[in-house]
């Protein structure tokens, strides 16, 4: 039970095949309290639908649109007045309007390069500002990213864009929060057949390259990439802050 004790917050959460879903339930059974978001009704529906499947129900379940500074600040006084204060922050948050994932990235939008900058960067900082009050010491933070924040992946586009600053943002606030013993790091993920990674053109492919290159010679599961979450959320790693973590079979340290 290496999360014995320790409240978690996990933004957001869509639905049972997101990774987000899985980092929760390894984090539940790991001992975790945890703290589930949810973007809209919507998404609140689906998330009503799964939540029956952890071992004991959510300590607070709290609506969060990172596109709004209202409903983070709601968010953090919400989790305030639940919990008081949280050991731990999983963002799992890229959005890139379905467009920009389709077109050649030199016609990426003013508007498509914004949004997907906001949700899947930007919101790791105003999360992290909004609930900086809150996090104990030896606390820690980590968000989601992949490969195609460092090397030109076909059609990841503008998301490769979008997870490049996410890292480096990682490192600035592993800075920041560092003097308060709080650690953030980012996970890079092989890719993983989840809803939201469908909407990339030619993921289909994109797995069976992954598979075939990889130094293990296979994709990963959704099970490794919530392991590595715990590992990170626990005492374990009380001593790695501002590091991009590879659960990818090795495909990163593959030259051809």
């Amino acid at each position: 039970m290496l999360l014995e004790g320790k409240k978690i917050a996990i933004f957001n959460v869509a639905n049972k095949r997101s990774i987000a879903w899985a980092i929760a339930q390894a984090m539940d059974a790991q001992g975790a309290e945890l703290i589930l978001g949810y973007q809209n009704e919507r998404m609140a529906q689906n998330l009503e639908k799964i939540v029956g499947d952890l071992s004991k129900p959510p300590v607070a379940v709290v609506q969060c649109d990172v596109t709004s500074n209202e409903e983070i600040e709601a968010a953090a006084d919400k989790i305030k007045a639940t919990v008081g204060s949280i050991d731990g922050l999983v963002h799992a948050l890229a959005f890139a309007p379905r467009e920009a994932l389709e077109s050649p990235f030199v016609q990426t939008t003013r508007e498509a390069f914004a949004q997907a900058l906001d949700i899947s960067a930007y919101s790791l900082v105003a999360l992290c500002r909004a609930l900086q009050p809150m996090l104990n010491e030896n606390a820690s933070v980590m968000a989601l990213s992949y490969y195609g924040a460092e090397k030109v992946v076909p059609n990841y586009n503008v998301m490769g864009v979008a997870k490049a600053a996410l890292e480096a943002s990682v490192r600035y606030l592993a800075a920041d929060l560092g003097q308060n013993q709080v650690r953030v790091n980012a996970i890079s993920a092989g890719p993983l057949n989840t809803l939201a990674a469908r909407g990339i053109s030619g993921f289909i492919d994109m797995m069976k390259i992954h598979s075939d290159r990889a130094a293990l010679r296979r994709n990963i599961e959704p099970e490794e990439v919530a392991g590595t979450a715990v590992f990170l959320a626990s005492g374990l790693s009380t001593g790695i802050t501002g590091e991009i973590m590879y659960v990818d079979a090795g495909y990163s340290i593959m030259g051809m």
